[in-house]
């Protein structure tokens, strides 16, 4: 069932001003189900676990290219990503520290690696 609600975003215009360009995109995804994660995803999330602790270290984390452009982004809108880190940095850091990433459900765990896996590239 497809709705017709329209949702408004409006960026601040002092970040428009300083980022050129700068745009927020929506997607509708149709006949998805939120249910348990079942043991494919499971599967997949413990490849991609074994993948960013083979590839990264604490250490070198800040220094791959997407984070790195993440912490300049937060850096220059008045954030301190060393306080308050990018989703995906700080899903990575967790599992560096020798933890797994929570399991919420197939939507939920399906988008935490999507936005795991693009780093491991």
């Amino acid at each position: 069932m497809q709705s017709d609600a329209r949702m408004v975003f409006e960026i601040e215009p002092t970040l428009t001003n300083r980022f050129l360009g700068l745009r927020v995109v929506v997607g509708y995804v149709d006949g998805v189900r939120v249910e348990n994660s079942g043991a494919d995803l499971q599967r997949f999330k413990e490849e991609t676990l074994a993948e960013v602790r083979q590839k990264y270290s604490l250490e070198s984390l800040k220094d791959g290219a997407i984070f790195r452009a993440y912490r300049d982004f937060f850096w220059k809108v008045g954030i301190d990503p060393t306080k308050i880190r990018p989703a995906a940095e700080a899903l990575v850091r967790r599992i560096l520290a020798g933890k797994s990433i929570p399991t919420i459900n197939n939507v939920v765990d399906s988008y935490n690696l999507a936005s795991i896996r693009p780093r491991l590239r």
